[in-house]
């Protein structure tokens, strides 16, 4: 805001200049002069899902009377502005912060009451109307959820769901592509690329189970709870009905939290989410790292693959191309894996009836959330357009001389083991040096070591 007027706003500490062009009032200001520590003000989406709460109090209130409807339709009205992406300039409260996140829940019921006020030609109060029957205590935890689930639902399930598509199509198509395995970065006994990718392919399905299983748990609300899980100035059906509001206004499941108590002084359920999308994060990490050495070289490297060439790799090298899809993947998990250990820090933080760090919760799980939908997207599109150098996967497997396990019915271990040695020594093909130092035949030594055959595990015939 480029002009230095003000206008003088009075909460109960007394008088704040404020902004004159501000929407919001005098317990905003305090928090924007006491709170420079970051200068992150939380997310929008998460500022989004305290106007949904907002939108629904008021209706509920309405409802059951405690309050007019000109001043519940004009709440809900400004609320709605707000979740359709209007005034996010107006919530720059830093997220190290009160707590509670008290400074935010004002924030959003000043700059609500301040336009609902001027839409209706009526006084509306931030505390006595846009916050009844609500506590900053009930509102912040029911935020965290109601913004993680939408997130979830909407950025990360849609994201994940094109990678795993993505990774079981790869999958499909080069399942007669047959490469030399590895464990421990050393030859092991081969495998198809499409069996490679496969694993990547049921890593990910993985994911949505476990989000689904949070749900449940997810879906229970603070709200009704108001300060410590009692219920005081709150009717007693306000935390049943407003989370039907909710339901019904985004399409999840949401109800009020049988234990109040618990929604309020405890957030098990954040650090279980964030774990599980740190699970999702390491998946990304595996399929990266994978990628990164396949496409390795082209020379010096494994080159068994050659990722999409997307820009420039080196601003020195002429003609140097490096994976940064990929690479840019592997920063973001990274990112999500420290996210989680604040989520897990923060929600060991709840003294008696309140969690004390509440909003660097939300604003962790909603740029986890973000990160990861992100992520799966870019590891999507490197999946979907690399290209097979199938001499430089060919090559390899046919000197590769842990084949040799696949006669060790024949032959004994520690004899294969020496056949396995010279042919390492030599760098000769594990055939050739077999048929010098057994009684087998090539014919039964070509049946043997098939490579391709032995991707279909089980005996040697």
């Amino acid at each position: 805001m480029a002009s230095n007027e003000t206008r003088t706003e009075t909460d109960s500490m007394g008088p704040v200049e404020v902004p004159a062009t501000a929407l919001w009032g005098a317990q905003t200001q305090r928090a924007i002069d006491n709170f420079d520590i970051g200068a992150r003000p939380l997310p929008p989406a998460f500022i989004q899902a305290v106007c949904r709460i907002k939108a629904a109090a008021a209706e509920v209130n309405v409802d059951l009377g405690l309050l007019d409807a000109s001043r519940g339709k004009a709440i809900a009205n400004a609320a709605e502005e707000v979740i359709a992406g209007q005034h996010a300039d107006q919530f720059p409260v830093d997220v190290y912060q009160t707590g509670s996140g008290t400074s935010t829940n004002m924030n959003v019921n000043e700059v609500l009451a301040r336009l609902a006020s001027s839409s209706c030609d009526l006084d509306i109060s931030p505390n006595d109307h846009v916050n009844s029957g609500q506590s900053s205590n009930d509102v912040i935890p029911a935020a965290i959820h109601i913004a993680s689930t939408l997130a979830v639902t909407e950025r990360l399930m849609p994201a994940w769901a094109t990678l795993h598509e993505v990774l079981v199509e790869r999958s499909e198509a080069l399942r007669d592509v047959v490469k030399t395995g590895r464990t421990h970065l050393m030859d092991a006994m081969p495998l198809t690329l499409g069996q490679e990718i496969s694993a990547w392919a049921a890593q990910a399905a993985d994911l949505p189970d476990r989000l689904a299983g949070i749900q449940p748990r997810l879906g229970r609300l603070a709200l009704g709870g108001t300060a410590v899980g009692t219920g005081i100035n709150t009717h007693p059906e306000f935390g049943t009905r407003i989370a039907a509001r909710l339901s019904s206004a985004s399409g999840a499941s949401f109800r009020a939290d049988e234990n109040a108590f618990r929604a309020i002084a405890s957030q098990d359920t954040a650090a279980e989410l964030a774990a599980i999308l740190r699970s999702g994060a390491l998946t990304l990490t595996k399929i990266a790292n994978d990628l990164r050495w396949m496409n390795s070289g082209p020379l010096a490297g494994l080159g068994e693959i050659q990722l999409e060439p997307l820009q420039p790799g080196s601003s020195i090298m002429p003609g140097k191309v490096n994976p940064v899809l990929p690479e840019a993947v592997a920063m973001a998990s990274a990112r999500i894996i420290g996210l989680d250990a604040t989520v897990a820090a923060a929600a060991a933080s709840g003294n008696f009836q309140l969690n004390v760090m509440l909003p660097v919760i939300a604003d962790s799980l909603l740029e986890a959330i973000s990160l990861l939908a992100g992520s799966a997207r870019a590891l999507a599109r490197s999946v979907a357009h690399f290209e097979i150098r199938e001499q430089r996967i060919a090559e390899p497997l046919a000197r590769n001389p842990i084949l040799v396990t696949a006669l060790n019915g024949r032959l004994g271990y520690l004899r294969a083991a020496e056949i396995a040695k010279q042919a390492y020594r030599q760098e000769r093909p594990i055939l050739d040096v077999a048929l010098e130092m057994t009684d087998l035949t090539r014919a039964e030594l070509e049946t043997l070591l098939d490579p391709k055959a032995l991707t279909k595990g089980g005996l040697p015939e």
